[in-house]
């Protein structure tokens, strides 16, 4: 019995990732991330500000200002084309001045690896980062950022609220 119980526990598990890997992702399906979004954290008080999906993208600016200075800024696009089986994430990291950290015809790309309800996972195709934004309430959205340094993995989340009550 304990076989039968194993061997349809690791069925179940071996269709859902399947079915999730083989998912046809849509830009449409993003839209949760859409919004005005406002924290605070070590790093400064931060904006991040998503349009709504159109055509095959969906864009992003991002600021993060301490002691009232920019300390560093970012465009974030998510694009998929007609090649593309899922979304895309292209980000590109700003100084001040407006100078570019990234090669300017290589931004860093982060194809959308998992979307379940209103979470979305990115990840590099090197593994050295993901990005995951996840809607928790009407008000509230989660990104967190998950970085591969050697072989310690560093964790930083942020709890976004809507600069739109």
């Amino acid at each position: 019995m304990k076989f039968l119980t194993t061997t349809i526990s690791l069925l179940l598990v071996s269709v859902t990732t399947f079915s999730q890997v083989n998912q046809k992702f849509k830009i449409v399906d993003l839209a949760f991330m859409t919004g005005d979004w406002k924290t605070t954290s070590g790093w400064g008080d931060m904006d991040e500000t998503w349009s709504s999906p159109r055509g095959n993208c969906m864009m992003c600016t991002f600021r993060c200002v301490k002691d009232g200075k920019i300390v560093f800024y970012e465009f974030i696009v998510i694009e998929q084309n007609e090649n593309d089986s899922v979304p895309v994430l292209k980000l590109r990291h700003f100084n001040p001045g407006s100078i570019g950290w990234e090669d300017k015809d290589k931004p860093y790309l982060y194809p959308l690896t998992l979307l379940n309800g209103q979470k979305a996972i990115f990840e590099r195709p090197d593994k050295k980062m993901i990005i995951t934004y996840e809607r928790l309430s009407k008000d509230t959205l989660k990104s967190v950022l998950i970085q591969e340094t050697g072989e310690k993995q560093k964790t930083t989340e942020f709890i976004y609220s809507s600069s739109e009550k």
